[in-house]
């Protein structure tokens, strides 16, 4: 065991800890749960939404894909980069405006159907689920690699912890949870990159010249095609990683920590220039990792390749260095994991319960208790799911939650926002479509079936070509909404006008 590593851990478990103690005292009211009473500001909750979506497939799994695959890595840090335009200029000020806690709660300002918050209840479940799999898979390698643990017990850990947080200490802790985790993860990330560039003698040029022999692909490592080689997989991946943040539940959950939209668009801008520093760096940890570490060595501390930043570390600053950004990556995870248990939580308790089985007559302690349990069923079914997907890589995992995002989230989103013909019909067939047919081509496809044993999770031959199902899921998700809006009757015309005001003012008419 690194005993370096260990005590950074220990620091690392006991500041969150601490500040969830802290959370706690605060947390008495549904408000304070879901949206720790909607009292962040721009900048604190730019550095949240930072925390939440720079997550265990950024660090571990972009740096891993670079290093295995070249060029085709950097397809999700631009993916993910881009996709923060969408959520900047189409919904995060509407989603404020018309909502409340949850997802649903914006779509049932337009069409109040119990219908469509179970749906939207469901999809934020599913999300959740698939996104904080990739998390615990992370964890497991990360754990089992630094302290010798075995992947179950590694997994168990993480999932205790982030159930710890969630419980009683709500959106506040989960919030300054993420925000210390940022700030350690940009720390980390800019001194590894420092590092890295000053071996290339701080030159670019440099660097990228050294990378055209520093790996087997040899030249081609900064071509595309090495990992993605259909080039309607590599458009699926894109779709589904540039459209798929706008509608994942634990980002937009986070702009109801704020008091208004103006607040919620700065956060959004606070945000995307993180991000977008942190997604440049990526480059230097993977070209690092290829360079330093070895494409054999990153193989063969995880057959995913989600070790190479740390391994990295170990190469250019030894055991301590290692230590170090094996637990910000801890941290990372922790503070990406808490924010998936609470938006599935909170779409459970306020959506699934208080409305459609309580019809909205639950109190306030009701909805908190259930709101906790959920919580832990949560966090007991993914750490369930998450040993079966030991093997395989976190970005990938990560870009299957944004396709179902993309496919059963987003057509609804816009088109409660924009299309006045719009109805609870469409809305209702759109959800479901998205997520059904998703969910379906990921069982399909070659991710999880392979002729060889050990390449995938079953062995046989996938019915489905591509990895990603965005290119599919995606436009079935808005043919569906269209589709059951059309063979519907129209909705309330003077609804939609109050909507449209208030989406875009905060206005009541």
């Amino acid at each position: 065991m690194n005993t370096s590593a260990f005590i950074l851990f220990l620091a690392i478990v006991a500041l969150t800890l601490i500040i969830t103690y802290y959370a706690a005292k605060k947390t008495n009211s549904t408000s304070e749960f879901y949206t720790a009473g909607g009292g962040l500001t721009g900048w604190q909750n730019g550095w949240a939404i930072a925390g939440d979506y720079m997550s265990a497939a950024s660090f571990l799994g972009i740096a891993g894909t670079i290093a295995l695959s070249g060029f085709d890595g950097f397809f999700y840090s631009i993916g993910f980069l881009v996709a923060y335009l969408v959520v900047l200029y189409l919904v995060a000020e509407p989603l404020r405006n018309l909502g409340k806690y949850t997802m649903a709660d914006m779509i049932a300002a337009r069409f109040n159907d119990n219908k469509i918050r179970g749906i939207a209840a469901l999809n934020t479940i599913t999300i959740s689920i698939f996104y904080m799999i990739a998390q615990l898979v992370g964890a497991g390698s990360l754990i089992k690699l630094l302290l010798g643990l075995d992947y179950m017990t590694s997994v168990l850990i993480v999932g205790a912890l982030m159930t710890v947080y969630v419980v009683f200490g709500g959106m506040r802790a989960t919030s300054w949870v993420q925000i210390t985790k940022a700030v350690l993860l940009m720390g980390g990330t800019f001194i590894v990159s420092l590092i890295v560039l000053a071996k290339f003698h701080f030159s670019i040029t440099e660097m990228f010249d050294q990378m055209r022999t520093a790996t087997p692909l040899k030249d081609s490592f900064l071509n595309p095609g090495n990992k993605y080689k259909v080039p309607l997989d590599t458009l699926s991946l894109n779709l589904a990683l540039v459209l798929g943040t706008a509608g994942l539940p634990h980002i937009l959950t986070r702009f109801f920590t704020v008091k208004d939209a103006p607040t919620a668009r700065s956060s959004v801008v606070h945000a995307t220039w993180l991000i977008g520093i942190f997604y440049i760096m990526t480059i230097f940890l993977g070209f690092g990792a290829a360079a330093f570490v070895g494409y054999d060595n990153i193989l063969a501390a995880d057959k995913g390749g989600n070790m190479a930043a740390p391994l990295l570390a170990k190469a250019l600053g030894g055991d301590l260095f290692f230590a170090f950004i094996s637990a910000v990556a801890f941290a990372t995870i922790l503070a990406v994991v808490t924010g998936l248990v609470l938006a599935a939580a909170s779409a459970f308790a306020h959506d699934f319960y208080t409305h459609i089985l309580r019809r909205g007559s639950a109190t306030e302690k009701e909805q908190m208790r259930v709101a906790r349990w959920a919580s832990v069923g949560v966090a007991v079914v993914s750490i369930v799911l998450s040993l079966f997907a030991q093997k395989l890589n976190v970005a990938f995992l990560v870009s299957v939650a944004f396709a179902i995002a993309a496919s059963a989230n987003l057509p609804v989103i816009l088109f409660t926002i924009f299309w006045r013909r719009f109805n609870t019909t469409g809305a209702v067939v759109g959800m479901l479509t998205g997520l059904l047919s998703a969910l379906i081509l990921v069982i399909l496809s070659p991710s999880v079936w392979n002729p060889e044993p050990g390449k995938a999770i079953l062995v046989g031959q996938a019915l489905f070509p591509y990895a990603n199902p965005g290119i599919i899921s995606i436009p079935l998700g808005f043919i569906g909404a269209l589709i059951g809006t059309w063979l519907s009757r129209p909705s309330d015309a003077a609804k939609y006008e109050e909507i449209l005001v208030k989406a875009h003012t905060g206005l009541r008419l």
